[in-house]
């Protein structure tokens, strides 16, 4: 018979991801298996099992692709017809690293209430400090 987890059996740890060098597509799918909570073998899918994450030196994670820079972009919309605005990869990257990785991450979990929760888990950050140093319990990758 299959154990089913409940949310009050989860335990959740810190993990603290130094984007310094890592390649950004290969690091924030790893943070999203994190958020999910895929790594742990008490994963149940409509259960938020998942871990804190987070990143420091979001500004220094190199980017593969030639022309990703001026060809990649970020679409918005509030809802008003002609109201479409679009960013471009690196002037979101030079602008706001951190919205671009809560964008990217986004875009790996689940479009629901539980995908929503799961973002929150995620705290990302420009420098190497972090307000999180009581919580932490493990090292990322």
């Amino acid at each position: 018979m299959t154990k089913i987890t409940k949310p009050s059996d989860v335990k959740r740890d810190w993990v603290v991801i130094d984007a310094t060098g890592k390649r950004f597509g290969r690091m924030l799918t790893e943070v999203a298996t994190l958020l999910r909570g895929k790594h742990k073998p008490s994963y149940t899918p409509n259960v938020d099992c998942g871990d804190y994450v987070i990143i420091i030196n979001a500004g220094k994670a190199t980017y593969t692709g030639l022309n990703k820079g001026s060809d990649k972009l970020y679409h918005r919309h509030s809802g008003y017809f002609g109201s479409v605005k679009s960013e471009k990869f690196e002037d979101l990257l030079e602008k706001n690293p951190v919205k671009l990785y809560k964008l990217a991450v986004r875009g790996m979990l689940p479009k629901t209430k539980l995908g929503r929760e799961m973002l929150k888990k995620l705290k990302v950050y420009e420098g190497n400090e972090h307000p999180h140093t009581a919580q932490i319990s493990k090292k990322g990758n």
